[in-house]
């Protein structure tokens, strides 16, 4: 007898090849037989007009800390994610000494916008190391975890504040080497840095300071064990990003790993961006090299009030000093004239119109519902004011509960998206799944995939689109056994309608420790999600399955 038995779907296997009519058994946590078959199963899944596909892998995430009280990484199961992989961008939760916990939740607080709660209510810290930071969620996973560790972290454990002040000594750098292994002994699948990010207090993050010497040194490592180098490159300068990838070239070329940067933005701004990297990204896997730049799905969107620091404002430095205070000094800072003035003024010589004009009031608990959908300028006009100043003063009559939305910042144009997408030197990845809790929703660029570069331009094939972030993402991060429906593989299993999958709108909820609030977006389309096996997720519903591991 079979576990599950999926009757009567459209087999989309995840390796390329023509989606075909048939059954999938699933028995023992691995796929059992796929065909015409008759055996009976403890549960018997009608997938009549459905897609069988193999679960979906998001490569770029943020759920280090989610994970430790939300096993099923939630919303991402629901989109039919069944593997995840945090620890991006230089910064993990282990290994972590005591004593540095509060600067490293700084930075995740500055990075990727979590609120301190999420740190301090939701979980007990029981462990320094990585192996004890693996074996804290793996207790209760839902969803599978092949997790990276952070460059900044294991600078920090070894050099502690001089981390952030200076480049290592050869001891350092081989304390670094040791770390590293026994990190990728208990479980890491690579590692990641940064090259462009702060802590809460603007310096930059332990990564930064590492020489070239101290990052080969690493790879190095990463190449005894075949494992993946993740960066953040300067990405707002092409000149520079090429240079990373001309590094990143030669460090896979050197130690044979595979290297991937995120991420790589589509502008209207800078036209040249994206065909000048990719171009030189072509030349280096002529080479050999294994460099994959990731590209997300969709549209860069971000929401903000003043009731917290903002994505928004980085490069409006009064601002993000402001929004920085408590918030009792926060408000009598947006009611000083002086600094009220300076704030204005810092918005451009127009006053704000045109960086802040096209801002839309999209709500908040406080927001007047005459204003909502109307665009900033609209407001200012109505009060005769200039945006900038507009913004603050809505946001103080209304206890700064006002939310704003700037839409379509870039990466919006799907004509050219979905060419860079369908690009198979293209990894489909970089969407920061479980940060920027109050900026946007990183949830459903899968969904969004299938319905805008699928369904609507045609971009990718259904086929295409499903090997994309299946069978090509565990080739990418050599991930055992995933990625495709075969038997003797794990059955990562997604059922879906290929005519309705699409991602939800953006809302507000407030489920975060503290009753903290994130933008979130529901699943369409997605009927049933199988991890390891068993039934994470079915018609809208959660199940207590918690099948998932930590894979490698």
């Amino acid at each position: 007898m079979y576990d599950v038995l999926i009757k009567n779907g459209l087999v989309v296997d995840g390796a390329g090849r023509p989606g075909f009519r048939a059954d999938v058994a699933v028995k023992d946590g691995k796929i059992a037989e796929i065909g015409a078959l008759s055996g009976s199963a403890a549960r018997v899944i009608d997938a009549e007009g459905r897609v069988v596909a193999p679960g979906f892998i998001d490569p770029h995430t943020h759920f280090d800390v989610q994970l430790l009280w939300d096993g099923a990484a939630k919303p991402a199961l629901e989109h039919g994610i069944t593997s995840i992989v945090p620890g991006n961008c230089s910064l993990s939760l282990a290994p972590l000494k005591a004593e540095d916990r509060r600067k490293v939740v700084g930075m995740f607080q500055q990075i990727e916008e979590m609120p301190p709660e999420a740190f301090t209510v939701a979980f007990e810290w029981s462990w320094e190391s990585f192996e004890g930071y693996r074996d804290a969620i793996a207790r209760s996973l839902a969803i599978n975890v092949a997790p990276l560790v952070g460059h900044s972290v294991i600078r920090l454990w070894v050099m502690g504040e001089a981390s952030q002040q200076r480049a290592a000594a050869p001891d350092e750098i081989a304390a670094m080497q040791d770390l590293l292994r026994q990190c990728l002994e208990a479980g890491a699948v690579g590692l990641s840095t940064s090259f462009v990010d702060v802590d809460e207090n603007a310096r930059p993050v332990p990564s930064r300071f590492a020489d070239s010497a101290e990052l080969d040194a690493l790879a190095a490592v990463l190449g005894e064990y075949g494992r993946m180098l993740q960066i953040v490159p300067e990405f707002y300068a092409t000149d520079i990003t090429i240079a990373r990838i001309d590094q990143l070239a030669e460090l896979s070329l050197k130690h044979g790993i595979p290297t991937t940067f995120s991420p790589l933005f589509d502008s209207v701004n800078n036209p040249d961006n994206v065909p000048r990297a990719m171009a030189r990204v072509a030349e280096q896997r002529a080479r050999g090299a294994r460099v994959w730049p990731q590209v997300q799905t969709r549209p860069i969107d971000l929401s903000f009030s003043l009731l917290r620091p903002s994505l928004y404002f980085a490069s409006m430095p009064s601002w993000v000093r402001t929004l920085r205070l408590p918030l009792e000094a926060r408000i009598a800072a947006l009611r000083d004239p002086a600094a009220v003035e300076r704030l204005v003024a810092e918005a451009g010589p127009d006053g704000g119109l045109a960086r802040m004009g096209r801002l839309v009031v999209r709500g908040g608990d406080r927001a007047p519902p005459e204003l909502v959908g109307k665009t900033l300028a609209e407001v200012a006009a109505l009060r005769g004011q200039a945006p900038a100043r507009a913004l603050i003063e809505l946001s103080l009559e209304n206890g700064l509960d006002v939310a704003f939305l700037s839409a379509n910042m870039g990466h919006d144009s799907s004509n050219r998206v979905g060419v860079l997408l369908a690009d198979p030197l293209v990894h489909i990845g970089a969407s920061d799944g479980g940060a920027h809790l109050a900026s946007f929703a990183t949830y459903g660029d899968t969904g969004y995939l299938f319905s805008e570069f699928v369904r609507r331009t045609g971009h990718l094939t259904l086929e295409g689109a499903v090997k994309k972030i299946t069978s090509d993402t565990a080739e990418i991060w050599g991930l055992k056994n995933r990625g495709r429906l075969e038997p003797g593989w794990a059955a990562d299993v997604v059922v879906f309608d290929p005519a309705t999958i699409a991602r939800g709108e953006e809302r507000p909820i407030f489920d975060m420790p503290g009753e903290g609030m994130r933008y979130v977006r529901d699943a369409a389309g997605v009927h049933v999600v199988l991890v390891n096996g068993q039934v994470a997720y079915a018609d809208g519903a959660y199940t207590d399955a918690r099948a998932g591991v930590i894979c490698t």
